[in-house]
């Protein structure tokens, strides 16, 4: 069996690669093996369950909380709520552990389960290493410890949480953003109530597309990965800015009061300087991943702001700024961590304090987002090649050097094998996008020759 846990928890179609029994198994796994690993300290635990609103979502809901009370742990059933206000509820609950069903930006019948540890912060590798192994040891046949009587979970709703993670996120704005008209584009999904109330407490005039869920639209042309409809909303209705989330909101995007796209190395950009203006940025450094655009860490130097680059992935960015204190970070694609306020990427919170920085300012998105200049770049997908090689191919290396020395100073070349697929991905940034295509197309056909 291939490692059930990705980066971003257990993900797969639902009812077909991610089960109700899965589900369930995953639950009680995850309750015996914290409680081997001591985090109950021998009290009854308590985990906070939430989704996003997949219609399939609704079973594999049930399927959890009968799986963590059948395993002795109470259960506070949330509701549709962003995956960062699970992990902030877990935390603010004094929860031993939280569960979030969701599948992110991915289409409607895919879904997925993320565990939160106690004070609402992703599982550490090797507990998710001994869940998957104790799930499978008693799906093959070994039993469960099962209590019974007094001793099995309770579950009760807890509406009260919505309120309170909208409340919170208010709450740790630096102003408020009155005279702001906003358009939000919640991709029918888990933000749909929360973000616009959080907005409109906060002072804004709203107005919502993509707000409408009903189990089955969820990032179906609207959010994060579709920005066209949010582009000609805020144009038609002169906002001074647009914000799109994904389906579980944990990753923010923007659009300018012209309708241009700000992606989230100029969102960081931004929010790297408000931050710092008010002495909250330690350590005057950001942390992003090794995609990043070249103009941002260009951006960064010139600002006199120290650019911490990690691999791919959100959470070693996250892991980056816990073991180093830093306090932003983020990736290009909106993930942006907010650490003093969020243990994890939070949408919400990112467009809202991004429009602080707004209405604080007086200038307009574009005119802060013009901070960095963003350069053309150029990404080839390279298939059925030999990934293990890519570092150390001696042919491949000479034609990286070659296009590093005619890139110059303002050019980037990055070639990384894919974590999932047999494929390699070359990656090539330049003032010019001509030159981009016509080095990263050199490169892709060295990849292919030396790796085929």
């Amino acid at each position: 069996m291939g490692r059930l846990f990705g980066t971003d928890g257990v993900r797969g179609v639902a009812n077909a690669d991610l089960t109700a029994e899965m589900a369930l198994g995953l639950s009680v796994a995850a309750a015996h093996v914290l409680a081997e690993a001591g985090t109950f300290e021998g009290h009854k635990p308590k985990a906070v369950v939430g989704r996003d609103p997949r219609a399939s979502g609704e079973f594999l809901e049930a399927a959890v909380v009968a799986g963590l009370a059948s395993a002795g742990v109470d259960v506070l059933r949330v509701g549709v709520l962003p995956t960062p206000a699970v992990a902030y509820l877990t935390g603010a609950l004094g929860a031993d552990l939280g569960v979030m069903l969701s599948a992110s930006h991915n289409a409607m019948p895919d879904n997925g389960i993320k565990f939160f540890a106690r004070g609402g912060h992703k599982l550490a590798d090797d507990l998710e290493d001994r869940i998957e192994k104790v799930y499978e040891e008693h799906r093959t046949g070994a039993p469960w410890d099962r209590p019974t009587g007094a001793g099995v979970g309770r579950v009760r709703d807890y509406d009260e949480g919505f309120d309170q993670y909208v409340a919170h996120l208010v709450a740790v704005l630096p102003n408020r953003l009155d005279g702001l008209k906003i358009v939000l584009d919640e991709a029918h999904g888990a933000a749909s109530r929360v973000s616009p109330e959080a907005f409109a407490r906060a002072g804004a005039e709203v107005i919502t597309i993509g707000a409408e869920p009903d189990g089955l639209n969820i990032n179906d042309g609207y959010g994060s990965t579709h920005l066209d409809k949010l582009k000609a909303a805020v144009v038609e209705h002169g906002a001074d800015l647009g914000i799109a989330h994904d389906g579980d909101a944990d990753r923010c995007l923007a659009v300018d009061h012209t309708g241009e796209e700000v992606d989230g190395d100029q969102i960081l950009s931004v929010l790297a300087l408000a931050m710092r203006e008010r002495s909250a940025l330690r350590s005057d450094t950001v942390v992003a991943t090794v995609m990043s655009n070249l103009g941002f860490k260009l951006a960064m130097e010139r600002e006199g702001i120290q650019l911490v680059q990690t691999a791919v992935g959100d959470r070693y960015v996250l892991e980056e700024m816990k073991d180093k204190g830093y306090a932003l970070g983020g990736e290009q694609s909106g993930h942006v961590i907010v650490l003093d306020h969020a243990t994890t990427g939070d949408g919400t919170l990112t467009g809202l304090m991004l429009a602080a920085r707004v209405a604080q300012s007086g200038r307009t998105l574009k005119d802060l987002a013009g901070v960095m200049e963003r350069l053309p770049q150029v990404l080839i997908n390279v298939p059925d090649v030999d990934k293990s090689r890519v570092n150390s191919s001696p042919d491949l290396a000479a034609a990286v050097t070659e296009a590093e020395r005619e890139l110059g100073e303002t050019g980037r070349v990055l070639l990384r094998p894919s974590g999932t697929e047999p494929l390699v991905r070359v990656m090539v940034e330049a003032a010019d996008i001509e030159q981009a295509h016509a080095v990263a197309g050199r490169l892709a056909d060295a990849v292919k020759s030396a790796l085929g």
